[in-house]
């Protein structure tokens, strides 16, 4: 069992279209960089069967030529680490809308350890990875098909925050982790008040549709919380499994900046 194994893909999840032509696309990217912050980190804690699992730390940042760049390290904590240990760090490169060009996933679960790399080339319309086995010295290197303007999940989120759904609206968005691409569906459900800690947040409930065989295989579902603000913080973020492995949540410790 590796309960907390997928995170780094499940963080956020969400929405946008193809990317247009290039004037358009340069309009785009200005206004996303008035509405996207300059620089950020969160911190989650993660509960997993009422217990404390593990930490999130995510961080953005404004890159080179308009773009964006992001990581997110996770770590498992208490006896989830003593059951099964683990140490992922996940880092990705945006343009400035949105569109994943590079992302680099070193992930150290139990006794594997794992360096996965992808390129996307939103010209050819190609994704290229690199899948390296760093204890059984195995190599795979897969191709396949992609859309102009893919997102990964960090990009995806940072895009959910700067749309104005409510609840009862839905739209779909690109996404790839390089070994995959779909269109992945998002609902804004609920308005809900969020409690964490001495804080509570107003909040809107969103469902990504990642799972189900939609961008990975694995049975569930993922539910995001954004403040109903300006701000748009993703305060807490939740994946339902099957009843065997149970319920991960994040929830937000602390934001700051970069």
């Amino acid at each position: 069992m590796r309960p907390l194994s997928f995170l780094p893909l499940a963080v956020a999840a969400l929405m946008v279209s193809s990317a247009p032509a290039q004037t358009a696309a340069s309009d785009e990217a200005r206004a996303l960089a008035r509405l996207v912050p300059a620089s950020e980190t969160l911190s989650f804690s993660i509960e997993w069967r009422l217990t404390r699992a593990g930490n999130a730390r995510l961080n953005w940042a404004a890159g080179s030529s308009s773009g964006w760049q992001a990581s997110l390290s996770l770590q498992s904590a208490g006896l989830v680490s003593r059951l099964y240990k683990i140490d992922n760090e996940y880092s990705s490169v945006l343009t400035g809308q949105l569109c994943v060009t590079s992302a680099l996933l070193k992930a150290h679960e139990g006794s594997r350890r794992r360096e996965t790399r992808a390129t996307f080339d939103g010209q050819r319309k190609k994704a290229s990875l690199v899948e390296n086995d760093l204890v059984k010295n195995i190599v795979v290197n897969r191709e396949i098909d992609i859309l102009p303007c893919e997102h990964d999940v960090i990009g995806a989120l940072y895009q959910l925050r700067v749309l104005n759904l409510e609840p009862g609206q839905s739209a779909s968005i690109p996404v790839s982790d390089g070994k995959k691409a779909a269109q992945a569906r998002v609902e804004a459900q609920e308005r809900e008040t969020v409690k964490i800690g001495s804080d509570t947040y107003k909040t809107i409930r969103y469902e990504a549709f990642l799972f189900n065989g939609v961008l990975y295989r694995r049975q569930a579902r993922v539910f995001v919380w954004l403040t109903d603000d300006q701000r748009r913080l993703p305060v807490q973020i939740r994946v339902r499994m099957p009843f065997y492995i149970g319920t991960v949540t994040l929830q937000i410790q602390k934001q700051g900046k970069s």
